[in-house]
């Protein structure tokens, strides 16, 4: 398995990757809007000193992604002012339970290292059952739940 940075010339894939991330999420949230919807600009994220996007390969084919990416923390009263966020983090079916999402976690958390930040954060549905046990092997702690109710 090789881990390397995301190119350009990825972005179809990558693409992919988010359409597929997007329809496994749908079940878990009501307020998704139909149709293609984007969560990334995966293109500037790419692009970005502030970010970085990462592809797993096996045998010259990308087999999943994530990204990290620097965002200031609002909160005056934690003992940091960035952080790094952890997301678009896919791994195509035939590849998962062989340590390819753990394999891109530990690159990134190198990424957010060197940038000097203390702490990675992510956001995760809480009924994705699989994508919690994944994070928390990761050695990610769940910290505060959000609640929601529409008017």
């Amino acid at each position: 398995m090789l881990i390397r940075k995301a190119t350009i010339e990825d972005l179809p894939v990558l693409l992919q990757f988010e359409q597929e991330i997007i329809n496994t999420e749908r079940p878990f949230d009501s307020t998704l809007k139909p149709g293609d919807i984007s969560y990334y600009d995966l293109k500037a994220f790419i692009a970005s000193l502030e970010a970085e996007v990462l592809v797993a390969e096996i045998d010259g084919k990308i087999a999943g992604s994530g990204y990290a990416r620097i965002k200031n923390n609002p909160d005056t009263y934690y003992d940091f002012e960035n952080y790094a966020y952890l997301g678009f983090m896919y791994v195509l079916p035939a590849y998962r339970g062989k340590g390819v999402n753990q394999a891109l976690i530990e690159e990134l958390k190198k990424w957010a290292g060197k940038q000097g930040l203390a702490e990675i954060r992510l956001e995760v549905y809480n009924d994705n059952i699989g994508a919690i046990k994944a994070y928390e092997k990761a050695g990610f702690e769940k910290r505060m739940i959000e609640m929601r109710i529409r008017v």
